[in-house]
């Protein structure tokens, strides 16, 4: 991402917060692809009981009014608003702390017991260690060790 791009993000951020706040949402990520005059903006946003289509809907009407009023992006560009999904990443020591018993799978840098991808329940997170149960195995992984994460539909 060049300086560019990343001052447009920051730009955008500056303007997504306040109202993210004010309707008690969290930015889980934002994503700015700039093509010429023709960029996409992805706003991806979360809550713990889970995004509606009318949480998207507010979001992309009132996030678009003020990034056309602030002429943050130059030219044209879509606007694209949504939840991380049923199968979103953990992206940080927080995530494993609120979806602690639900089923993950994580791909580890390098192979612990063998192993570099764990599926299963996600059983506790602490001391910046997951704790994971698979097929009757408990597996500690540390988070300094974890390339990507995700929460499973299933077993």
């Amino acid at each position: 991402m060049d300086s560019f791009e990343e001052n447009i993000i920051y730009n955008i951020k500056e303007l997504l917060e306040p109202i993210l706040f004010e309707k008690n949402l969290e930015l889980f990520d934002l994503e700015y692809q700039g093509q010429g005059h023709r960029g996409v903006l992805r706003v991806f946003i979360d809550k713990e009981e889970g995004v509606t289509i009318d949480d998207c809907t507010v979001i992309s009407r009132e996030l678009g009014t003020l990034l056309d009023v602030h002429e943050v992006i130059p030219g044209s560009y879509t606007l694209e608003v949504s939840s991380p999904g049923l199968t979103r990443p953990l992206k940080k020591p927080s995530d494993y702390v609120r979806f602690k018993g639900k089923a993950v799978k994580i791909k580890t840098i390098e192979d612990i017991e063998d192993k570099n991808i764990f599926t299963g329940k996600l059983l506790d997170f602490k001391d910046e260690t997951v704790y994971i149960e698979t097929d009757g195995t408990n597996y500690l992984i540390p988070y300094s060790k974890i390339e990507k994460a995700n929460l499973e539909l299933d077993f």
